[in-house]
């Protein structure tokens, strides 16, 4: 038995374990409490605050009949120790990426990002009316999960580097954090990618364990506090276009829910999504413009960069193609962004080049 295949047959027989000790008799009616563990340290920029938004939200929409205890990283378990927390029964949902979890199921990323990925809107087209959200429950079978999208940081940085990029040979031997297929593809150019919780990634930068980072954008970055180590700033990037945040439950718990209380956190879950995204782009313009203004130099990869990243990004989705799960969440995904695209370019994308030709 390969390790994917080991890791769902032990998904599934933990999930079957904790519903023995999660039973109807163990939530009778009542208020209840749930306890959301995250892959966000407290008070990480947006990201920490999209967990708060939608336990808030469920607490408050229920009237207290569920109340959600956020625990952030490393407060009852570790960031990348939340999958397995929930799918197992010893918390009751978690908020995080779920691209930290591809070595769950690679189809994970698609949740979050994958690299030459989908926009956010985009990322919205896909999961709520061509499928997503259905391959995105299917998946979440495998382990005992019920999972919704719930939060979204839109457009990515490429990241802050020491010492600039002229080409795909300056990240040979690059030591650089990057999660997920993105930093899968970043390391078939010879990075040594690191994959470190968020909570952890300035002191890394600091201290020289890692040479480089991608974090968020202006806004999560400049609280972060990178631009206090480097000054050279790549604001755009190829690995997350438009990255999606996840709610999980463990299933059990979820099945437990009343009807009303399932399509609240549902709609939570959602309406965060959103509420997240504004959240990102509202702040981003103006900490640009103070980063900018505090002396960090803003670049982009030249074309060379740009063609290296297509052309490794292509060989890490294409070698997981096997997995017949996989190929039907990446084929679905794609295709829809496809024609979401083509239209949105045809309309918004003529509109806002008009627009900025016509103002300045």
């Amino acid at each position: 038995m390969d390790r994917r295949s080991f890791l769902r047959t032990s998904a599934i027989g933990t999930a079957a374990a904790a519903s023995t000790t999660l039973a109807a008799p163990l939530y009778a009616q009542g208020n209840r409490t749930l306890t959301m563990v995250t892959t966000w340290g407290r008070g990480l920029a947006g990201v920490h605050d999209a967990a708060m938004h939608v336990a808030n939200s469920i607490t408050e929409m229920t009237d207290g009949q569920l109340t959600v205890d956020v625990r952030a990283a490393g407060e009852l378990v570790g960031a990348f120790e939340v999958f397995d927390a929930v799918s197992s029964g010893q918390a009751d949902m978690y908020h995080g990426a779920d691209y930290y979890f591809v070595n769950q199921h690679p189809g994970y990323a698609f949740f979050t990002a994958v690299p030459f990925g989908m926009t956010a809107q985009e990322l919205a087209d896909w999961y709520y009316h061509a499928g997503g959200q259905e391959l995105h429950d299917e998946l979440g079978q495998i382990f005992g999960l019920k999972s919704f999208l719930g939060g979204n940081t839109g457009a990515q940085s490429g990241g802050w580097f020491r010492n600039e990029i002229t080409g795909p040979e300056d990240f040979q031997g690059l030591r650089f954090r990057m999660p997920g297929l993105g930093g899968q593809a970043l390391g078939r150019l010879g990075a040594s990618v690191q994959n470190l919780p968020g909570g952890e990634v300035y002191q890394a930068l600091a201290s020289g364990a890692i040479d480089g980072t991608e974090w968020i954008g202006p806004w999560a970055d400049q609280s972060a506090g990178f631009q206090e180590i480097t000054q050279i700033y790549y604001t755009a990037g190829f690995h997350e276009p438009g990255a999606g945040l996840s709610v999980a439950f463990n299933r059990d718990v979820f099945d437990s829910f009343t009807p009303a209380q399932q399509k609240i956190c549902e709609v939570a879950a959602a309406e965060c999504h959103q509420w997240n995204l504004a959240q990102f782009l509202t702040n981003n313009g103006a900490a640009l413009q103070q980063l900018v203004a505090g002396g960090v130099q803003v670049r982009s990869f030249p074309d060379s960069v740009w063609d290296a990243f297509g052309r490794a990004s292509q060989e890490v989705l294409d070698e997981n193609m096997s997995d017949e799960l996989f190929a039907r969440i990446r084929n679905s995904a794609m295709e829809s962004m496809a024609a979401s695209s083509a239209w949105i370019q045809a309309s918004e994308g003529t509109y806002r080049a008009q627009r900025d030709r016509v103002l300045g």
